[in-house]
């Protein structure tokens, strides 16, 4: 029999709550805007009318009020995303346990167990749960209804807002197989080019595609890709109230200015490094993966990362394994606005076995030293505050580093 999956997400969620604030937003052009004097000056959400004006999210405010020049903009009020995001998910659990928040405006519901309780039909309690939504909390949501969590997310996007979309094992082909490759969960911007370029435009392409060929093209990712587009996705909703561990740890600074030569992204790199760094230090792991992005001003992202012989967690070992990955994938000459460190792959120290090897780690000592020193600048920074110690480096530097610096854009993910 297959399972009954939700997948309910907020519509507008940022600019919505807002609205609840100031009711009098939803009959203009708004958008919820970052702060203009730190560089953060994007848009982080918009309404149904400021989205009618073409205005994109993540664009700068100034070429958003160009499009739009009536555009009402907020500033972010987090708690109070919190707290509706909070009270939407307490309105799920009404209907069952297996409630997985994926963001703070989405969660998955699976409903295979407990639909009976309600009638039988997912569309209904999908409906009831939108109108319960829209009454208790003052927002609307989208929900896709479906037998796996790749066509329920499929299904919230298919139509919004305030709208349930169910998409069935027996329409599969009529209804999912016809969209764009790239409207499926995973299948990001770069990926969707290279299955373009292999004459894959369509989600049913992906599935009448040769499986054995994909795995050698893309690896796993191409494999899971082809599974996932046939509808072979057997991936849990897990627990609301089950403990999980962080799976990464990561940071990001949008600069005071763009960076520009290697000494500028190492000092941005050296900056994020001691703020993951610490924060590994704080969960008491290590890290086996390291991640960056880097993106210029006109918002082009790339993204790599590797997978180290042995656990990390020291700030210089982020620090120089950030710069290698830089070094083969980024023009030292070339702006760049944003920069991100992420760990992956978190070890609990207490389970972390290092690698035996034949040869003896002549850099442990090295490594023993620099933990030392790390461990002394955190009890005096955590005893006296952050700003209290800081590395010679940002002395004098106008990148927004040190005691005064940029806000670290934090990220822990599940």
């Amino acid at each position: 029999m297959d399972r009954v999956i939700l997948h309910v997400d907020g519509n507008n969620f940022f600019a919505s709550c807002e609205c609840l604030l100031r009711p009098e937003l939803a009959d203009v052009p708004m958008a919820v805007a970052g702060d203009r004097e730190s560089r953060h000056g994007i848009i982080l959400a918009k309404n149904q009318l400021a989205k009618a004006c073409k205005i994109q999210t993540a664009e700068p405010i100034w070429q958003a009020q160009r499009k739009c020049p009536g555009l009402v903009l907020v500033a972010p009020h987090r708690e109070l995303y919190a707290k509706i995001s909070h009270q939407m998910n307490e309105i799920f659990l009404r209907y069952t346990d297996l409630v997985e928040p994926a963001s703070i405006d989405e969660s998955y519901l699976d409903l295979t167990g407990s639909l009976h309780l309600f009638g039988g039909d997912a569309k209904a309690v999908a409906d009831r749960i939108r109108a319960e939504v829209r009454k208790e909390a003052g927002i609307t949501v989208s929900v896709g209804v479906s037998f796996c969590k790749t066509f329920a997310k499929l299904g919230s996007d298919y139509k919004k807002p305030d709208a349930t979309t169910v998409f069935s094992r027996a329409r599969m082909e009529e209804l999912v197989w016809p969209l764009p490759v790239g409207s499926m969960l995973y299948v990001g911007g770069r990926f969707e080019r290279q299955l373009r370029e292999l004459g894959i435009h369509t989600i049913g392409d992906l599935a009448r595609s040769d499986e054995s060929f994909l795995r050698q093209k893309f690896g796993i990712r191409g494999e899971s890709a082809w599974h996932c587009a046939n509808g072979d996705e057997h991936e849990p909703v897990r627990p609301y109230h089950e403990h999980r561990e962080s799976k990464s740890i990561g940071n990001s600074i949008t600069f005071r200015r763009d960076l520009v030569g290697k000494r500028d992204i190492q000092l941005g790199f050296t900056a994020l490094a001691e703020s993951v760094s610490e924060r590994m230090r704080r969960h008491g792991v290590h890290c086996r993966t390291v991640q960056i992005q880097i993106r210029d001003p006109a918002f082009h992202t790339i993204s790599r990362q590797v997978t180290l012989e042995r656990s990390v967690s020291l700030s210089r070992e982020l620090t120089d394994t950030a710069m290698a990955l830089a070094e083969h994938c980024w023009d030292f000459s070339k702006p760049v606005r944003l920069l991100a460190l992420t760990a992956e792959q978190l070890i609990p120290i207490e389970r972390d076995a290092e690698q035996l090897t034949l040869f003896p780690d002549t850099a442990a000592p090295a490594r023993e030293k620099q933990g030392r020193l790390e461990d002394a600048l955190s009890s005096i920074r955590g005893k006296y505050g952050k700003g209290s110690i800081q590395l010679g480096s940002f002395l004098g530097n106008d990148l927004g580093l040190g005691r005064s610096g940029n806000k670290l854009e934090n990220d822990e993910t599940d």
